[in-house]
């Protein structure tokens, strides 16, 4: 069978991937063992916008405290948050806790096992729930996770970024017309394996693809180009300076609004500049302190850079206010918390911790 014909004939692309995972492809993952899709959701959201080797300590660790759906809703929302903290994207952990609470109340604790009902789950969509319905239902539904995306774009040569609409739509009829009716499982997870381990975004083993030999891109030498980039927008840069009162062995903190920029997490208060801080220390009932300035650092979201520029204030006296609202919090660095934070206010705390 020559190559073009090869590549018509989307059975063998689906069939040579089938069997490369079963010489292989990963088979030792925490999701893959006791495999429900309750694991494989968890797994799934967490592996959204990070990397497998990341994701595994936060897994087993998410998993033991909330080992069944039922333990996940029934938790509070700092705490969810508290199990999230390091990972980003905390829309993820808040959609995934939302999620919980519906699947135990609209379907007894059960997950759907239509595809409709399945993507109306927050923060689940069209890849997310075919591989949940795949991987743990054993359903034929076809995957486009990043890595799938890759694979597909330069075996196929598919121009253009993913991220817009016709350029998507490819890729899926791609996907779809690729996924075997059986051994859907095995061949979407040898989908994601590959592109995460052999066509990688640079430096792609095509020797150890197993559709190499059909792959236009190899033939070409053009893997670099797909899939097709973002079209590049300088990125702006923000500044803040974070206000971190401390009394004795204890830091303020107040938890954010559960929409926004770090979203229902606990962050300190802050000042668009250095000389607004006194106003701000008043507003918080501190009238007398030391200032110590902090390193200021950067932390990088997805479209922004934020300089922090963090001020310690030593309280010569014990705060007058009181703290009422449930939005704040006097975080003892002396004991462990299972309070949701935001990276940099994790970064911060260690630190203070660290040199107290």
């Amino acid at each position: 069978m020559s190559s073009e014909s090869k590549n018509a004939d989307l059975s063998y692309f689906s069939s040579q991937v089938v069997q490369w995972f079963d010489k292989y492809g990963r088979k030792t993952l925490p999701w893959q063992h006791n495999k429900t899709p309750y694991r494989v959701w968890v797994s799934e959201i967490m592996l959204q916008q990070t990397q497998v080797a990341t994701v595994i300590p936060y897994y087993q660790r998410f998993m033991e405290r909330f080992p069944e759906v039922i333990d996940l809703a029934n938790a509070e929302e700092d705490e969810v948050l508290h199990y999230w903290t390091g990972l980003g994207y905390y829309a993820r952990a808040r959609n995934l806790h939302k999620t919980a609470k519906k699947v135990c109340s609209d379907y007894n604790g059960i997950f759907p096992e239509t595809i409709d009902e399945m993507q109306e789950l927050p923060g689940v969509g069209r890849s997310t729930a075919g591989a949940i319905l795949s991987l743990a239902g054993g359903q034929a539904q076809p995957i486009l996770d990043g890595n799938v995306k890759r694979v597909i774009a330069r075996h196929f040569a598919v121009e253009g970024w993913p991220g817009q609409a016709k350029v998507l739509q490819k890729l899926w009829d791609f996907s779809e017309r690729l996924t075997p009716e059986e051994n859907t499982a095995k061949y979407n997870q040898a989908m994601m394996d590959i592109g995460a381990t052999v066509c990688t975004r640079s430096k792609p083993q095509c020797s150890l693809c197993p559709v190499d030999e059909t792959c236009v891109a190899s033939e070409n030498g053009t893997q670099a180009n797909f899939p097709g980039k973002k079209p590049k927008k300088q990125i702006p840069v923000k500044s803040t300076v974070m206000i971190i009162p401390k009394w004795e062995k204890s830091l303020l903190l107040y938890r954010r609004p559960s929409s926004g920029l770090w979203g229902g997490l606990y962050s300190f208060y802050e000042a668009e500049g250095i000389e607004q801080v006194e106003v701000k220390a008043q507003s918080l009932g501190v009238a007398k302190y030391e200032l110590e300035q902090l390193d200021e650092f950067r932390h990088t979201f997805s479209h922004f850079h934020l300089d922090i520029r963090p001020v310690l204030l030593h309280l010569n006296s014990a705060p007058a206010m009181k703290v009422q609202s449930s939005s704040e919090h006097w975080f003892d660095l002396n004991e462990p918390s299972n309070l949701g934070v935001a990276a940099p206010t994790k970064k911060l705390l260690d630190k203070i911790a660290k040199d107290k």
